[in-house]
């Protein structure tokens, strides 16, 4: 794991960024405090298209808009 300053992060965020890619773990400090950490994200659980349709509708049921329309709520964006 590396350690750059908060001045020299902003500089070269792009290199950093591509060392990130890379599996490495960055620790960004101030005045030499460590103050965050740059790193992968974690492994993201992709769902199905069909899970994620089935959730979305499980969702809708019982949900009301209280007798507007979604044309009404458009205008209403709209003014």
């Amino acid at each position: 794991m590396g350690s750059v300053g908060a001045y020299e992060a902003k500089t070269h965020l792009s290199k950093l960024i591509e060392r990130v890619m890379k599996g490495e773990r960055i620790t960004i400090t101030k005045h030499g405090v460590p103050v965050a950490v740059l790193q992968p994200p974690d492994k993201i659980h992709a769902l199905d298209t069909k899970t994620v349709v089935a959730q979305l509708r499980a969702f809708r049921e019982g949900q009301s808009l209280g007798g507007l329309s979604l044309r009404d709520m458009i205008e209403e964006g709209r003014r």
